[in-house]
């Protein structure tokens, strides 16, 4: 009898997978911080004996290397992709046993990147389930445009036939367990649910119910930004990861947390959005603990900065630093907890800055107030409507040109808050008067605002948004 475990990733939308029998088991596209997995083996009372990769990960670090050297197992990788280091190198048809009646056979499954493997769990020869990757997701396939653009013509085509490949050659009843596709950036359209199926699939999934040339118009034409982080992502992983390093960092007092600011490294406080608002220390980024930070924050940062990590608690801490280093944010420079007031040297005061909702905007230009109104959402959900007369600045891009912000008190807005809470601390550390929209966007319609109507039909890789 076989197993399948999901390991959840959700501050980067990805899933693990720890599948096999009795008494030996394959992982399936581990994540950095391979404790989790371990523990998992560990708790089934299974040997891992093969660790697997779908294709080289451009949006996480991958702790297969790791994973393997720490537990003996054969380490598997695509024949096609180009990697530094010893690895057993897969090709379309090759196949493994796995336990008793169990063998995992490898499906080449091009569209994501060019070497791009699918995996088939069989059970007594017969399909049972198939770990897709950035093949075949939810509704939707992975992205074809991030290992080359003159390539992503070609792999939009590619995944389209993979995808018909799949449904071709497994039963309705196979599992589809794809490693993207939660709310990563790497779907090429917003995929949906938390289970499916080949049949599922064949009835609902864009590549199985559209025509090549309007699927890979359709895609190509949906393509949203692509993070920048992951533009290092893809070479850490070629190169061979080194092991995550996650013991705690040093702790910092007022004193040196003021003198990291002064020297431009980062100071990120993980708390609320709402507790940063009410104060904070003068220069700090706020990118909430519990909101994943290590999408935004990686996409933000300049690559390499030191980053300082303040928060409520060192769990809070240690829970960011585990995130942060799956996307090779590594060893924070230093971190401080508790009270706030504490991370300001004596005499000096908190920063702070107001929260509003649509209603206190509209509120405030009914009474002619001067207002700049600031969308830092993406180009895709604004194409679906925007406040007439706001400017728009993406956040990712943000921090690079806040020279472009009008003068004036800026109400900066996303699509609910989140992101307009980062935006605001960029804002603030920039001395900016600054007034954070922590509402939904459907509610400025509802609020009396001018909401222009779409400019175009837009079906939205939302993402991770908020």
């Amino acid at each position: 009898m076989f197993f399948v475990e999901t390991l959840k990733l959700e501050g980067l939308g990805n899933r693990s997978y720890l599948t096999g029998g009795s008494g030996s088991a394959v992982v399936v596209d581990p994540p950095r911080d391979i404790d989790q997995v371990i523990a998992a083996a560990a708790r089934r009372g299974v040997r891992i004996a093969y660790v697997v990769e779908t294709h080289l990960h451009n949006d996480y670090i991958s702790g297969g290397l790791e994973l393997a050297r720490v537990s003996g197992a054969r380490y598997l990788v695509p024949a096609g992709a180009a990697v530094s280091f010893a690895r057993k190198p897969v090709a379309d048809g090759d196949s493994v046993a796995v336990d008793q009646g169990l063998t995992l056979r490898a499906l080449a499954t091009p569209g994501h990147t060019p070497h791009h493997m699918s995996y088939v769990l069989e059970e007594d020869g017969r399909g049972v389930a198939a770990f897709t990757g950035g093949s075949l997701l939810i509704g939707t396939v992975g992205r074809p445009d991030l290992v080359e653009p003159r390539l992503t013509g070609g792999l939009a085509r590619a995944q389209h036939a993979s995808a018909h490949r799949l449904a071709a050659e497994l039963d309705d009843e196979v599992a589809v367990l794809p490693t993207h596709g939660f709310g990563s950036f790497c779907s090429s359209s917003q995929a949906g649910g938390e289970a499916s199926t080949i049949g599922a699939e064949r009835r609902n999934n864009e590549a199985l119910t559209r025509d090549v040339d309007t699927f890979v118009a359709e895609v190509l034409a949906g393509l949203d930004d692509v993070p920048a982080y992951y533009a290092h992502m893809g070479p850490a992983n070629a190169a061979g990861p080194a092991p995550v390093d996650l013991t705690p960092p040093r702790q910092a007092d007022a004193a040196q947390i003021a003198q990291r600011l002064a020297a431009g490294e980062w100071v990120v406080d993980l708390r609320s959005r709402v507790a940063f608002a009410e104060g904070h220390v003068a220069g700090a980024f706020n990118f909430e603990g519990e909101g994943k930070p290590a999408t935004y924050l990686a996409w933000l940062i300049p690559w390499g900065k030191p980053v300082t990590l303040l928060s409520d608690t060192q769990g809070q801490v240690a829970d960011a630093q585990r995130e942060l280093a799956r996307v090779g944010i590594d060893r924070p420079a230093a971190a401080a907890t508790g009270d706030p007031q504490d991370w300001v040297a004596g005499g000096e005061e908190l920063r702070s800055f107001r929260r509003a909702t649509f209603a206190d905007l509209g509120a405030a230009r009914a009474r002619g107030k001067d207002t700049v109104v600031l969308d830092v959402r993406r180009d895709s959900e604004r194409s679906g409507g925007y406040i007439d007369g706001s400017v728009h600045i993406p956040i990712h891009e943000l921090h690079g040109r806040l020279g472009e912000v009008p003068p004036g008190e800026v109400w900066v807005h996303c699509a609910g808050g989140m992101r307009a809470a980062i935006a605001a601390s960029l804002l603030d550390a920039a001395d900016r008067t600054v007034v954070a929209v922590d509402d939904g966007f459907d509610s400025a319609s509802d609020a009396g605002l001018p909401v222009a109507a779409p400019v175009a039909e837009d079906d939205g890789d939302e993402g991770l948004i908020a």
